[in-house]
């Protein structure tokens, strides 16, 4: 449903989001699990679901779930116990609710499961709350949640840890977690003892906020030797690049002795389907760079700032996101004009928070023997809406929308930059449209951020830049009040070659939103999309990479400074940022594939 808001209210656009509603039916249906397990919703249900999610109204972010299936039993002494699955088709979060029959409101708990492809939850009539396995093999395991053993989620909660594992390690109750440097060290003693490299892991931040206050610029070097190319992605299309002193972090198979040849591709060292490659705007084919009337001209100091670029081959690994413990929010942004707010709503969605969810900042235990990468995520909510220009005043102010493990948590609006990932593990990178709601049930990941970098062109199809790349309000590419655009960003783009999809995350030392897209075009990119920005914590990336002996991994950054907003232990341990504690961004990961998610 699209909202159209003018300064004399909101009219409500016909939109599509019905057309999602027969596409859920056939996505519940096929799901093998639904029939041993927790009834799906009827017809009549999923219809009042979807009227409730669309509706202008203030309501909790469960009532913004419109797939979302229930269980409700009533015990022998009166204890009223539900549970909800989210969105049965992900099957991967429940919210648990238990009410003693003296007690005025739900008790709720945030569940993960940590083998949606092959388990699913439901309620067993039993004396005392009793969680239910059932698995694709056709077995069924019983949880009691209280007995002689003690209350199993009291002492889950008490853990602090923020992923408690119950049901012999098969479901994780997330803990709200304030972070702490005690909740830090009992979570990596956690880790330590319960995943392979646990030993090797890192992660928090730091503040610094100044224009080009993290500018890199490599001097070019007399020597023109290439070493070893990764020959798929070929070389970015540039005028006489040299090789570079280049501040990369990663360790890189092949490259020449003193430096980096600008634009090439080199294998990560020990990373399968992982490369790096380096390069300054000013080097751009000038065929790009000086193409008329698509983006602005690049000043002498990004000319020569310093970007680096990440490339991951996605037949080789899945990608998921995760929103930190405090961001994105789910609020009004202050950015929008008061004309595209409804009035009385606490947000756009008509949802104040999260709660009784339970957001962490940190990829899930069950994930961690997988993960290759991460890197942060987005826009908070306070920056991510407009405040000028016709997205401004269209859909509340076009909040940027985001959906975790197919739990809308901010709804996904058109003509927004989206990259998502579908239930059949597929990924994609464009400009979201309402057509595209018809997705809505097969989504598993998704996350908005602002507008175009570069796109197809609607005649052509030829990757150019964004319409709003040189325009600072309708494009929302932040920066400051004076329009000054140059800044340390981050940003990704979608590449296919020979058939394969590669995801190409870019830092860019500093950069507007004109160089980005002129090198994202010199790299081959079909559409790309700004990420965050103005820290080394808000562009912050790291790759995990196995040790030969087994021992454990190794953490390598995009860039060295990186390091620097790692946190450890009090006796020196690195804990892994985004992996081996909570932190308040949101962040994505890539893991390897080969196992359940």
């Amino acid at each position: 449903m699209r909202w159209k808001c003018l300064r004399n209210g909101c009219d409500m656009v016909a939109g599509l989001w019905r057309s999602g509603c027969a596409g859920v039916l056939v996505v519940l249906a096929a799901f093998p699990v639904l029939a041993q397990g927790m009834p799906p919703a009827d017809a009549a249900q999923l219809q009042r679901q979807l009227e409730g999610y669309d509706a202008l109204a203030r309501k909790s972010v469960v009532d913004l779930q419109p797939y979302r299936a229930d269980q409700n039993l009533t015990l022998a002494d009166g204890t009223a116990v539900s549970l909800i699955s989210l969105n049965p088709a992900v099957n991967a979060w429940y919210l648990l609710g238990i009410r003693a029959p003296d007690a005025r409101r739900d008790e709720f708990y945030h569940l993960e499961n940590i083998a949606p492809r092959t388990a699913m939850l439901s309620l067993a009539a039993a004396e005392v709350p009793t969680l239910r396995l059932h698995t694709t093999d056709g077995t069924v395991q019983d949880c009691p949640l209280q007995g002689a053993a003690g209350a199993v989620l009291d002492a889950a909660r008490r853990s602090e840890l923020p992923y408690a594992p119950i049901c012999n390690n098969q479901i994780l109750l997330r803990n709200r977690v304030a972070g702490s440097r005690t909740n830090r060290e009992r979570t990596a003693e956690f880790l330590r003892e319960n995943v392979w490299f646990g030993e090797s892991i890192v992660g928090l931040v730091k503040d610094t906020f100044y224009q080009d206050a993290f500018l890199q610029s490599g001097q070019a070097l007399d020597t023109m030797a290439v070493g070893e190319v990764a020959q798929a992605l070929g070389q970015a299309r540039l005028k006489d690049p040299p090789v570079f002193a280049a501040a990369i972090g990663l360790p890189l198979n092949g490259t020449p002795e003193r430096g980096i040849q600008m634009g090439a591709w080199y294998a990560v060292t020990g990373a399968p389907g992982i490369y790096a490659s380096a390069m300054q705007p000013g080097y751009i084919d000038p065929e790009i760079l000086k193409r008329p009337n698509e983006t602005n001209a690049l000043d002498a100091v990004e000319r020569r700032a310093d970007v680096y670029l990440v490339a991951f081959d996605l037949t080789l690994f899945e990608l998921g996101y995760e929103v930190g413990t405090d961001h994105p929010a789910l609020n009004w942004s202050p950015r929008p004009p008061d004309a595209a707010r409804a009035a009385g709503l606490p947000g756009p969605d008509g949802v104040a928070s999260s709660t009784p969810l339970v957001t962490l900042g940190m990829l899930s235990p069950a994930l961690a023997g997988r993960v290759a990468a991460t890197f942060t995520g987005g826009f908070k909510r306070e920056h991510g809406a407009f405040r000028a220009g016709e997205l401004a005043y269209a859909n509340f102010g076009s909040h940027y929308g985001f959906v975790v493990n197919g739990v809308v948590l901010s709804k996904l609006w058109p003509d927004l930059a989206t990259i998502y990932v579908l239930n059949d593990g597929s990924i994609g990178m464009r400009t979201w449209t309402e057509s595209d709601a018809a997705l809505l049930p097969q989504i598993r990941f998704a996350r908005q951020n602002g507008v175009a970098l570069i796109a197809p062109d609607p005649e052509t199809g030829a990757p150019v830049p964004g319409p709003l790349v040189r325009k600072w309000g309708p494009g929302n590419w932040s920066g400051s009040a004076e329009a000054e655009l140059r800044t340390l960003r981050a940003g990704a783009c979608m590449r296919r070659i020979d058939g394969r999809q590669m995801l190409i995350y870019g830092y860019f030392s500093t950069a507007t939103p004109s160089s980005m897209a002129r090198t994202f075009q010199a790299y081959g990119c079909d559409y790309a999309m700004l990420l965050d920005m103005n820290a080394i914590e808000h562009t912050y990336m790291a790759l995990y990479v196995p040790r030969a002996d087994g021992s454990g991994i190794d953490i390598s950054h995009l860039v060295r400074s990186m390091r620097d907003v790692d946190a450890r232990e009090r006796d020196g341990t690195p804990i892994a940022r985004f992996v081996g504690f909570s932190d308040n961004r949101d962040f994505f990961y890539l893991l390897h594939k080969g196992g359940e998610q």
